[in-house]
């Protein structure tokens, strides 16, 4: 791998919620119930999503995992965790107490990891003709993605060029997870 791979992938996520809680996991009537409840607080930038945000959020999550399995990847969950590849400051103002936990790219089992240019929203949905779009890349992948377009939290930090605010990373096994989660539990 280049050097222009970050040496961190980043979850960001609301302190009084916890780390690697996702509606995708819940069933349908949960994550209703729990999009409602955020849409009439009004106070994140989850409030704003529209009311068909957890049917096409699954329908993307369920397209990636297949586009990554097609290249080799091995997921061994049904919907991803989500995170970012390096630092993304813009993802802190989604919550009202933000937080983050940052996790080394090495310790990552590569065939549990998949990535897309952007957000999966705009990364499989826009159709505006860039070449990254509609695509999942691998582990080995994105560096060279990296090399050819930038990380977008860099060339893109205030979002005025377009959607892509950052790389989005999908870590598609527990084990990892739990092991963060585990040591963050325990520092406190």
């Amino acid at each position: 791998m280049t050097s222009v791979l970050p040496e961190y992938i980043y979850h960001y996520y609301e302190r009084d919620i916890g780390a690697f809680k996702t509606l995708s996991d819940l069933s349908n009537d949960e994550s209703v119930k729990i999009m409602q409840r955020i849409k009439e607080e009004g106070k994140t930038f989850a409030s704003k999503r529209p009311d068909d945000y957890l049917m096409v959020r699954r329908e993307l999550e369920t397209k990636v995992r297949r586009l990554f399995i097609e290249k080799g990847g091995k997921p061994k969950r049904k919907y991803p965790f989500s995170l970012t590849l390096g630092e993304c400051k813009w993802l802190e103002t989604w919550y009202k107490h933000p937080m983050f936990i940052k996790i080394p790219i090495h310790e990552c089992e590569p065939a549990a990891m998949s990535f897309t240019y952007g957000d999966i929203f705009p990364a499989m949905r826009y159709k505006d003709g860039k070449p990254y779009r509609g695509k999942v890349y691998t582990l080995y992948e994105i560096p060279e993605v990296i090399q050819k377009y930038g990380l977008p939290q860099e060339w893109n930090s205030e979002g005025l060029l377009a959607p892509e605010r950052y790389i989005e990373c999908h870590l598609w096994d527990n084990k990892i997870v739990e092991r963060f989660v585990k040591n963050l539990l325990e520092a406190r």
